[in-house]
């Protein structure tokens, strides 16, 4: 099929129009895009023009008109599909200046039916975004929250954990910063023997409130079951020093002091295949300053006074690598 060709004058005008579209001057480069239509109705370029000046001077909804009209035309005259798929995505842009994101949506999908393109995929996923975050923020409501979490104390007492979790995860969905909603579902997955996901929602609850003792007594427990001994020990040591009397935190500690001398060997083989104790041990610079810490006492004190690499040899100490001489 040959090419439609477009009348030239009807081009001059556009190209006018676009020199003042360049400089800003809205008004007159609307008056060249009218020149080149009334020269030319059938090319969709001219109609897609003047919807760009439309947009910049925030009239959106004559944007939308515009565009919804360059689109008719395109189809009617059998118009590049890029030329179309371009006029369906500043549609969509001016959908979501006026707050219609759903509609912003809509018709960026159908942009990239035309032709698909990374810019437009990029903006589609960011409306997507925003559209779940804002759903997300409509479902809250604390009241709600309240009550899912009530039902969801009822049937852990009960011993039917399944439903609990059920109603705390509902409770989490209408609250997401409470804390204590994580402690609880974590409770109902240690009680199922589902000890990662029991960690999982301990952290989630210490980030919220990095004073939740309670959390921090079901992260041992949890890394406890899981037989990860040195950081179940760090775990109680924290609510240790939130709470020095809390009895679950000393009798936790107890445990972790009997289980890693009574099965240090393989303590040490966890804590070797934890990430952060790998890192501590690959660093070039913490391997020369063990190895001087090894054979020199001195060197040892000396770099014990850099709180960062006492922190390191303090986890490496927890866990077994590091042996006090």
């Amino acid at each position: 099929m040959s090419e439609r060709v477009i009348n030239p004058e009807a081009l001059k005008a556009k190209e006018r129009g676009n020199n003042f579209y360049k400089k800003k001057q809205f008004e007159d480069a609307l008056k060249c895009y009218d020149e080149a239509i009334n020269l030319d109705p059938n090319e969709i370029s001219f109609y897609s023009n003047r919807a760009a000046v439309y947009f910049e001077q925030k009239e959106y909804e004559k944007c939308i008109k515009e565009c919804e009209r360059a689109i008719e035309i395109g189809r009617e005259n059998k118009a590049d599909f890029k030329l179309i798929a371009k006029a369906l995505s500043r549609l969509a842009l001016s959908y979501k200046q006026l707050g219609d994101l759903d509609q912003a949506r809509i018709f960026y999908q159908k942009s990239l039916t035309e032709h698909r393109t990374p810019d437009t995929l990029a903006k589609l996923s960011e409306i997507e975004k925003t559209i779940k975050e804002k759903e997300r923020l409509a479902y809250i409501n604390p009241e709600l929250s309240l009550e899912e979490k009530k039902k969801g104390n009822e049937f852990f007492s009960k011993g039917d954990y399944p439903n609990a979790i059920k109603h705390y995860t509902e409770a989490i969905l209408r609250n997401p910063e409470d804390a204590k909603i994580y402690s609880n579902r974590a409770a109902c997955y240690q009680k199922l023997a589902e000890f990662p996901l029991a960690v999982k929602d301990c952290e989630e609850c210490l980030k919220l409130d990095p004073n939740f003792v309670k959390g921090y007594i079901r992260k041992g427990m949890a890394y406890l079951a899981l037989k990860d001994t040195h950081k179940a020990k760090a775990a109680f040591q924290k609510a240790l020093e939130l709470d020095p009397n809390s009895s679950e935190a000393l009798e936790g500690y107890r445990k972790c002091s009997i289980d890693f001398y009574r099965d240090q060997d393989n303590a040490r083989e966890q804590a070797l295949n934890d990430p952060e104790i790998q890192g501590i041990l690959t660093d070039p610079a913490m391997r020369i300053i063990l190895q001087q810490m090894s054979t020199d006492p001195k060197a040892a004190a000396e770099h014990l006074k850099n709180p960062d690499i006492a922190s390191k040899i303090e986890k490496l100490f927890q866990a077994g690598i590091v042996k006090v001489k």
